[in-house]
Parts: structure tokens; sequence; C-alpha cells
């Protein structure tokens, strides 16, 4: 009797998996367009107040990268920003109003970020 492949269960380094092939949204092997195929990977920037005393903090959500690379990605965008921030449950915030230098600078690094929010 063949044995069958084993279906990953957990594993932190994967990102978002694609619900037809169950394989990581970057090596997805689905065609354009089939139901529940992942398109491509588009990276959120976006401002948020609540919870912070009405100051503002400059988000980027949606990044599919591991935890120690999210982090040094952040470290390089308070560098260009020179402003404060961190990392919570892989989301990067940024003290401050920065949404187009973080669009164009990621951009530059190859991400087709988009501005969400008003």
């Amino acid at each position: 009797m063949a044995r069958m492949p084993t279906r990953l269960v957990y594993s932190t380094g994967a990102g978002f998996l694609c619900p037809n092939c169950r394989r990581a949204a970057r090596e997805c092997v689905c065609p354009k367009g089939a139901p529940g195929a992942v398109g491509p990977i588009r990276p959120r920037v976006g401002r948020e107040t609540q919870g912070r005393s009405g100051k503002g903090v400059t988000t980027v959500s949606g990044l599919p990268l591991p935890p120690e690379q999210i982090a040094s990605l952040a470290a390089s965008l308070k560098k260009r920003c020179g402003s404060g921030g961190t990392v919570r449950a892989g989301v990067i915030e940024i003290q401050g109003e920065h949404r187009d230098t973080i669009v164009a600078e990621l951009i530059k690094l190859g991400w087709p970020a988009k501005r969400s929010g008003g």
C-alpha cells in the first residue's frame, strides 16, 4: 500500500497557506482565478490611533515573512523614518504618520505595497 504524504498541521515558517494546494502562498501552484487560489501578496500600509491615546502609528501588515525577517525589515523601516516602533503579531508598527515613506520604501524593496485606509 502506498503511503500518503503527510499534511502540514502547524509551522511558524510557512506563512499563509493556499486553501486548494495547502502549500505556502508564495509556493502556490494553483492557476490564477481558481476558486480559493491565493493572488499576489500585497502588504497593506495603514494608520491606527485606537488604544494609543490619540497618538497615531503607521502599520504594515500582510507580509508573508518569518518573524526574524519581519523584525529586520521593521528595523530598516524605523531607521528610514527616523522613528521608533515595534512588531506585534507579525504587524510592524511605526510611531507617527509615515505611510507614503513606507510604501515607497517597500516598493523599492520589491514588495507591491498598497496604502490602506483614509
